[in-house]
């Protein structure tokens, strides 16, 4: 019997520990789509207790207590930090063959060196332990990102950030790239009008342009689009139910902008009309300065309407959604693919059952120009786990090119989530692994290790060009 995370984790046969051990392992970590909060990382700062640092904003976590009975005091309301881990420590036991256990003592393992299992007999000595560590200069954030080997980081950022903290690191020399990414969801998002409009007024305020008609509200988001790109930007992310290909004109969408200026709700065909035309601009302008674009699809998001009230959205209510993605998203790649104004493009979903679409829908769309140009992204929310990644390989394998594959991401708030990348990285290793010693692939350890290493690393170095 194996023991439970050792050196061999998820690696079931010699050549997947050879692959692992040998090419994988000391790969650098790109880190192309994440929500970590980029003030933390310029003020460099320590966190006071394990809670904040593993449990603030970890809507994962937050779900599994509450499926295992947690009262919401205890996860997004005002008890203490000690009794919020508490509350987790009691849940883990119970989270046996969710990711979730697999992660935990993973991080613990990786940034701790804590080979005890987490449960409530053990919480206390975990807990002050873990805490007394966070407050040494050693556990600061910056040290954490060198800790897992991290190279780039890329954050996600409205249009209206200042990205004052990106330009505080980049000025303090920091060795590890922190870069913004284009993320213009609510510069779109015209299902609340008055929202829209209070937008709006923060958009004025950072460009210093007054928007006073639809070419003007352009012209201010041009404004931030080329801004992002001095302070080092060269992505874009869109987080989307789907892609919106309405048909529209020119004079229909600024009198659409019209009526919302005018404080006037839309019906349902503006708003997908609006949202249509904002992506199609947003489109060009990542294709012009030679970004990539990101569209993160199919996530059904705050289903729970009385907690939302309570807690606010991104804390856990939300789901795989199922919807169409195939015919538009064909028409979307198509309209920029027939006037040369494709740019390099990653492709998320969240419905496996959409994977084997996706894998056809890229090669569509590589014409050539680019290797890799159009990518199936990596598993993402739900299906970041060992079925998922490994649901999703598979199929980009069948029908693509996965020695072209770009990689993982984190997609996460915390800055322990890194041990992500090696769980994705086990996971890679252990299915070529297989295939060879089935002698379904041949015994080149040399050529697989080399594909090996640029999935993990050399090829989004290759992509987004740094």
């Amino acid at each position: 019997m194996k023991s439970f995370l050792d050196e061999d984790f998820l690696l079931q046969t010699e050549t997947a520990k050879k692959l692992y051990h040998d090419f994988a392992k000391q790969m650098p970590v790109i880190d192309y789509h994440c929500h970590l909060p980029v003030q933390q990382i310029a003020d460099d700062i320590n966190f006071e207790n394990l809670t904040q640092i593993w449990l603030y904003g970890d809507h994962y976590k937050w779900r599994a207590m509450r499926t295992s009975g947690v009262d919401e005091s205890f996860i997004t309301g005002n008890k203490s930090d000690f009794e919020k881990f508490e509350k987790w420590a009691a849940t883990v036991p119970y989270t046996l063959r969710n990711p979730l256990y697999h992660w935990t003592h993973l991080e613990l393992q990786r940034y701790f060196n804590v080979h005890e299992l987490l449960k409530p007999g053990s919480a206390k000595e975990i807990y002050d332990d873990c805490t007394q560590k966070l407050q040494s200069k050693e556990y600061s954030v910056r040290n954490l990102l060198r800790k897992m080997n991290v190279a780039v980081v890329c954050t996600t950022d409205d249009p209206t950030d200042t990205l004052e903290y990106h330009q505080k690191i980049k000025a303090d020399g920091f060795e590890i790239k922190v870069l913004p990414a284009f993320r213009p969801d609510k510069a779109m998002d015209v299902d609340d009008v008055n929202e829209f409009n209070l937008y709006i007024k923060k958009l004025e305020a950072v460009s210093g342009i007054n928007v006073t008609s639809y070419q003007t509200y352009l012209d201010a988001l041009k404004q931030r689009h080329d801004f992002f790109a001095t302070i080092g930007c060269s992505l874009s992310d869109h987080g989307l139910e789907y892609i919106f290909t309405e048909e529209y004109s020119d004079d229909e969408i600024i009198a659409t902008f019209n009526k919302i200026r005018n404080g006037r709700e839309l019906s349902l065909e503006e708003r997908a009309k609006f949202k249509t035309a904002m992506l199609y601009v947003f489109a060009i302008w990542d294709h012009e300065k030679n970004w990539v674009q990101q569209y993160h699809l199919g996530a059904l998001r705050n289903n729970n309407i009385r907690m939302l009230e309570v807690s606010g959205p991104d804390t856990g209510w939300d789901s795989i959604g199922d919807f169409h993605q195939g015919k538009k998203l064909a028409t979307f790649l198509g309209r920029l693919d027939s006037s040369n104004q494709l740019a390099k493009t990653i492709l998320y979903n969240v419905n496996p059952a959409d994977n084997e679409l996706m894998a056809t829908m890229i090669g569509n769309f590589n014409d050539g120009s680019i290797k890799g140009k159009i990518q199936f992204g990596s598993a993402w929310w739900f299906l970041d786990q060992k079925d998922g990644m490994t649901k999703q390989m598979n199929a980009l394998s069948n029908m693509g090119l996965i020695s072209r594959f770009v990689g993982m991401i984190t997609d996460s708030r915390s800055f322990l989530s890194y041990p992500r990348h090696e769980y994705f990285r086990r996971v890679l290793c252990n299915l070529f692994g297989d295939e060879i010693e089935n002698g379904e692939l041949p015994n080149d350890l040399e050529w697989t290790g080399k594909i090996i290493k640029d999935i993990c690393y050399y090829n989004a170095e290759n992509y987004f060009a740094w």
